[in-house]
């Protein structure tokens, strides 16, 4: 049990960072420097502000400089950061996986945010993310997969891991590259963009050729669903309406990371 307060404590921590990413990157600004400012009255805000989630409740979700209203995706961040921690903790005791999948779900959250934001996955999330996964996973070997079979475990687990999180990688993103190439040849416009691409990528890399392609799945149907109900309700341009898709394969990959170890317990 101690394990997930810790888990959840450090998700607090690392949304807090993310909410800084969020903002941030999309504007080319350094995530270091300077400390978190309002961006109303660009006052710098107090270690005792800056508190997750407690110092929104306490300022009543306004600056205490301007009063301006902070948007609650601070706090929502911050709480979903930590609730996902505590969850991936409790799910997977085996610490080099809770730690892989927790860096997954991180870089998630941040790529959700900032496509439903600006309608763009910064490389720094997307390929550097990339990287991690193949990192990460030879620390905490993926399942037997293509390569597996090819080599007859002769590579070992790991290296045979890393060449399976690099396989996925390359199939599930050639896969929605040729897709997004076919659409703008057929269409006269595009329809994905490369930083959803690069996304299904990283994703890949961490979840492995079945996961990728489920997530692919899931966001797809969720996305279309969800996004034909809005534009309908918001009465939107079909055409010119962009899907944050994005968005949509991250929360599908965070449900599988969840899901797939719940439903197996």
């Amino acid at each position: 049990m101690i394990e997930v307060i810790i888990a959840a404590m450090a998700g607090l921590l690392i949304g807090s960072f993310l909410n800084v990413c969020i903002y941030r990157m999309p504007r080319d600004l350094s995530v270091v420097q300077p400390r978190s400012f309002c961006p109303n009255c660009e006052e710098t805000i107090a270690w005792y502000d800056n508190v997750p989630v407690l110092s929104y409740l306490l300022l009543l979700g306004r600056c205490r400089h301007c009063s301006t209203r902070v948007s609650y995706r601070y706090p929502l961040v911050e709480a979903i950061t930590a609730l996902f921690f505590a969850a991936v903790v409790w799910l997977y005791p085996d610490l080099p996986t809770a730690l892989r999948y927790c860096a997954f779900g991180a870089l998630l959250i941040g790529l959700i945010f900032i496509d439903i934001d600006e309608r763009i996955l910064p490389d720094e999330l997307t390929l550097g993310g990339l990287g991690a996964g193949l990192v990460l996973a030879y620390a905490s070997p993926l399942p037997p997969g293509v390569v597996d079979l090819l080599t007859a475990g002769a590579l070992g687990p790991r290296w045979t891991s890393v060449g399976d999180a690099a396989f996925s990688a390359i199939v599930t993103a050639g896969s929605l590259w040729l897709v997004g190439t076919i659409y703008r040849v057929v269409r006269k416009r595009d329809g994905l963009g490369l930083g959803d691409v690069k996304m299904i990528a990283m994703i890949a890399a961490f979840l492995g050729l079945p996961g990728a392609l489920l997530t692919l799945i899931v966001g797809s149907l969720s996305g279309s669903i969800v996004g034909l109900a809005y534009i309908w309700m918001a009465k939107k341009e079909a055409s010119s309406y962009e899907l944050p898709f994005g968005s949509f394969l991250g929360v599908a990959a965070l449900a599988i990371v969840l899901g797939a170890r719940f439903l197996g317990r």
